[in-house]
């Protein structure tokens, strides 16, 4: 398998460049391209997933669906349809565009930032779930609300992304 490469930016959000995914997030990571994707049931339920313990950056927190980085010749559809696959085994229908201008920096206990312009997305599942467990320890579906206050209540256990995310609202989008 080739190397992943993450896009890049300047400040105003134009392509500069391209960097490796393994040597991009770092204490000193430089802004970038990625993408969030919220991914909704028949029933209107979201899918929230617990990042594997594994993961070098926020290991173990409740995150929104999926997340990636679109590749230098790759459309956020095709991303993301590609992060689907790879993190929970799922094909997925119907994605929009929630917040196209979230952008963020975080920066994790162990001293790796998160810096990124990162477009909130949501999909429909259109197939079973087969989460690969080394993105993802635990799933959940959850209703919208319940979400809402249960990140209101114990905000230490959600991701600073989506917690940003529900403040601007892409649970209301959704």
């Amino acid at each position: 398998m080739s190397e992943e490469l993450v896009v890049l930016l300047d400040q105003a959000g134009t392509r500069i460049g391209t960097e490796s995914k393994a040597r991009v997030h770092t204490a000193e990571t430089p802004l970038h391209l990625a993408f969030s994707c919220y991914l909704f049931n028949e029933a209107g339920q979201i899918l929230m997933t617990r990042r594997a313990l594994s993961k070098k950056t926020w290991p173990g927190v409740w995150t929104n669906s999926f997340c990636g980085h679109p590749g230098p010749e790759e459309s956020f559809e095709e991303a993301i349809v590609r992060r689907a696959e790879q993190e929970l085994g799922a094909g997925i229908t119907s994605i929009r565009n929630l917040l196209p201008d979230f952008r963020y920096r975080a920066v994790d206990a162990s001293g790796i930032v998160e810096n990124e312009i990162c477009p909130v997305f949501a999909a429909v599942i259109g197939t079973r779930l087969d989460p690969n467990p080394d993105e993802v320890s635990e799933y959940a579906w959850v209703d919208p609300a319940a979400l809402r206050l249960a990140a209101e209540a114990t905000p230490f256990a959600f991701s600073p992304w989506l917690l940003e995310q529900i403040a601007q609202g892409s649970l209301d989008a959704g």
